[in-house]
């Protein structure tokens, strides 16, 4: 088998498993990909569906090719079709609209294949080994960690965690934020997204989860249970709301938050730079005082709630304060709530008009005239 020995990769089965850390199986199955593939370079086409199998005691492998059955008489594609007539020399049982695998014995590859074989092997066992740390991430999902930026690009950045690495796409950064290679940043692992190309660890910067981890580190009372956290809406590198209650009563839940001074919050924000402004405010199971909170720090006059939209009424001078620059202060309030608020000015109440001292004389002769 001209530059693919197959008793050869049997043996290595266990050799590179050990030497991975990864099961046999898994190892196994990439030989076996790979086994594949290089069937389909000499053999077939890429639209075959091909699987194969390696006999790893005596080094002997099969490849199967599956195709569909269907109607005799069609036109159809020899690669991944099959007529029914056809299909029942191979499985007499077979139905139309089935799948039938033609089984074929490795015999030999050419070198173009046997080289498609190990370039397999390569990406498929570093595909895998990657997959076998981003397992160790899976329990640190939703904790912060600490890693270097290794590349800046357009739409991401790329971040190396030791063992394993990261991306942190444009969406998950703080806006504004500049990140150099070479770094030490502080990133919260948000996900491990599986697709075609392998597993990839999701990071962010950008996250609500990534200001309440930060808070959870500076406000022990949120561990044992005295306050909680009920909400946070966040547009990263510019404002962040969090609302927070407490369930002990005499326990102020913004001071615990803000902490003596400001140091609590203060820390907060020397990680996520003082481009971003935090607002805490106090939870409120009355949604129109959690409302007026949430606008805060504008003063409200009246809150009409109808279902899950709210109606709020300010005074002109309160009007832009609620709104807040390109509307961000009720865009976030509407989030922190849940609500659709919607800010009306406040009609000014009608002035009565004053009567005149002659005006007053001259109603009491009419009604004196009208009394005679």
């Amino acid at each position: 088998m001209e530059n693919l020995d197959l008793k050869q990769m049997s043996t290595m089965v266990d050799i590179i498993a050990d030497e991975k850390g990864l099961p046999r199986e898994v190892v196994l199955g990439v030989i076996e990909q790979a086994i594949a593939a290089a069937w389909r370079k000499d053999n077939g086409d890429r639209d075959m569906n091909v699987r194969a199998t390696l006999n790893t005691q005596t080094g002997e492998a099969d490849v199967y090719v599956t195709r569909e059955v269907i109607e005799d008489g069609l036109a159809y594609n020899p690669s991944t079709e099959i007529p029914l007539e056809e299909a029942k020399k191979l499985d007499p049982a077979v139905e139309l609209g089935g799948t039938v695998e033609e089984k074929h014995k490795v015999t030999s590859f050419g070198r173009v294949a046997a080289g498609t074989a190990k370039q397999v092997v390569i990406q498929r066992l570093r595909e895998a080994e990657n997959d076998a740390v981003l397992i160790e991430f899976e329990d640190k999902i939703g904790t912060i960690v600490t890693g270097t930026v290794a590349r800046v690009e357009p739409k991401l950045v790329r971040i190396d965690l030791g063992r394993a690495s990261g991306i942190m796409p444009r969406s998950e950064q703080i806006d504004g934020e500049y990140y150099s290679v070479g770094s030490r940043i502080k990133v919260l692992i948000k996900k491990i997204e599986r697709g075609d190309r392998g597993a990839q660890l999701i990071l962010s910067r950008g996250s609500a989860e990534f200001i309440e981890y930060l808070f959870r580190q500076e406000v022990p009372e949120l561990d044992n249970g005295t306050v909680e956290i009920k909400s946070i809406a966040r547009e990263a590198g510019r404002r962040t709301k969090i609302a927070v209650t407490s369930t002990v009563p005499g326990i102020d839940p913004v001071g615990t938050f803000v902490g003596g001074r400001g140091i609590r919050v203060g820390a907060v924000m020397n990680e996520i730079g003082d481009r971003e402004k935090i607002d805490v405010i106090t939870w409120s199971d009355n949604a129109s005082e959690y409302i007026r909170e949430a606008l805060s720090p504008a003063e409200i006059s009246k809150v009409e709630i109808n279902g899950k939209k709210a109606k709020v009424l300010v005074t002109e001078e309160q009007q832009s304060i609620a709104i807040g620059k390109q509307g961000q202060n009720v865009r976030l309030a509407s989030k922190l709530t849940g609500y659709d608020i919607d800010i009306e000015l406040m009609k000014a109440p009608a002035k009565k008009k004053k009567k005149n001292v002659e005006d007053a004389l001259l109603s009491a002769i009419e009604e004196e005239s009208t009394e005679e």
